[in-house]
């Protein structure tokens, strides 16, 4: 008989945000009148930009005629695009990164994932928890059977006592999953305290996976929207960035990779690699690109006009989580993030069941959040909320919340 990949059976029966919609649709069910706002899964409601959608308009257009229609791109991505991104995101900033270190992609989950294909098996991986979860499922997926033990991942705790920010390992770990702005947390880090850990990777020849998917949330002055603000970072470090939760791409699926070409380590025979060669023939094998058409969606949203329309979006959702980092802190809640991020954190009221909470949450004010444990097991007795509805819904939200009578 044919065998499986033993490792999903050792993942939850089903992923987070599933659970939660099976949850909210059984209640849906049994109380159709209720009116369900939703602070739960980080998904956008503002429509896509002007100048986005003019964009596709014209990509379309081209693809209906045989002189500019585009088959097959390059795995990669479009020139125009990563070009487009390394003038914008990083020469703009005095960051030396160029476009052939760049790959476009589906989506910051794809690649955070899929990442862990050009790595090896007997890594020691870092993980912070809470976390997201696709950084620890995707590695019990792909790590071998026999290497699955406690000595392979080391949870990297994040808690109010060290303000959500974890401490270095008290070993060496080859691989750590870094991810700031944060989620769920909505917490950052400093400059300062970047640079740790990207002191602590050169010592120790360890790799910094940096998930950078929110870094367009960030409003203080201190805060790094690259890791490659930091002297050596591109000698220890991949980042990740996403168009879904800036530009509203949640429904198009784009975003990047950055690997840079001083990227590399040493084969068990002591022969040189380069990371951002290895990656790119993992892509050319499993990925045959991000569409074109989508491509030149989000070269659209480093236009002047786009531009312009992504910061007013960002400012939108912003507004949404200062009125509910604000009201809950009216409440008396104790409340983390929603500053320099779209998520609000907050500490489960008279509770440390955070499952408890979002059943309560739910069948007493109509409300989905996003219970801590789901983000690890230092996560338990906290909550997230999301900035991402609407401003109308976000105050509903918030008065229903104030008016509870827990």
């Amino acid at each position: 008989m044919f065998s499986i990949n033993e490792n999903y059976l050792k993942l939850n029966e089903s992923y987070l945000f599933s659970t939660i919609e099976s949850k909210v649709n059984g209640f849906t069910r049994n109380h159709p009148q209720a009116d369900i706002i939703r602070l739960g899964i980080g998904d956008v409601t503002l429509p896509l930009p002007p100048s986005v959608i003019a964009a596709l308009h014209k990509a379309v257009d081209e693809m209906a005629d045989k002189s500019t229609f585009h088959g097959y791109g390059p795995e990669q991505g479009y020139a125009f695009l990563r070009e487009t991104i390394a003038k914008n995101d990083f020469i703009d900033r005095g960051l030396d990164i160029a476009a052939d270190e760049i790959f476009i992609s589906d989506g910051a989950k794809s690649d955070t994932g899929n990442i862990g294909d050009i790595l090896g098996d007997a890594n020691v991986i870092g993980i912070t928890d809470p976390v997201y979860p696709v950084y620890l499922d995707t590695n019990i997926m792909r790590i071998l059977q026999s290497s699955i033990t406690s000595s392979k991942i080391l949870f990297l705790t994040c808690s109010e006592e060290n303000k959500f920010l974890p401490e270095l390992p008290p070993k060496r770990v080859d691989v750590i999953y870094l991810c700031y702005p944060n989620n769920p947390s909505g917490t950052v880090m400093t400059r300062a305290q970047l640079k740790k850990w990207v002191d602590y990777a050169l010592e120790n020849e360890s790799l910094i996976l940096f998930d950078a998917a929110y870094e367009a949330y960030i409003t203080e002055d201190d805060i790094p929207h690259s890791i490659f603000e930091i002297e050596g970072a591109k000698s220890c470090a991949i980042e990740f960035r996403s168009f879904s939760k800036n530009a509203g791409f949640t429904g198009l699926r784009c975003s990047y990779t950055v690997v840079p070409k001083a990227l590399k380590t040493v084969t068990s025979t002591k022969k040189e690699v380069s990371l951002n060669a290895l990656w790119r023939r993992r892509q050319s094998t499993k990925f045959n690109g991000t569409a074109y058409i989508i491509q030149r969606a989000a070269e659209a949203v480093y236009s002047p006009e786009g531009r312009k329309e992504v910061r007013s979006m960002v400012d939108y959702y912003m507004q949404n989580a200062a009125i509910i980092r604000e009201g809950l802190a009216e409440k008396g809640w104790t409340v983390f993030g929603g500053v320099n991020a779209p998520y609000i954190w907050l500490k489960c009221p008279d509770t440390t069941d955070s499952w408890a909470f979002f059943d309560r949450l739910l069948q007493e004010c109509h409300i989905v959040g996003t219970p801590g444990v789901g983000f690890g097991l230092k996560g338990e007795g906290y909550f997230r909320l999301t900035a991402f509805n609407s401003h109308e819904k976000t105050l509903e939200a918030v008065q229903r919340i104030k008016n509870w009578k827990q």
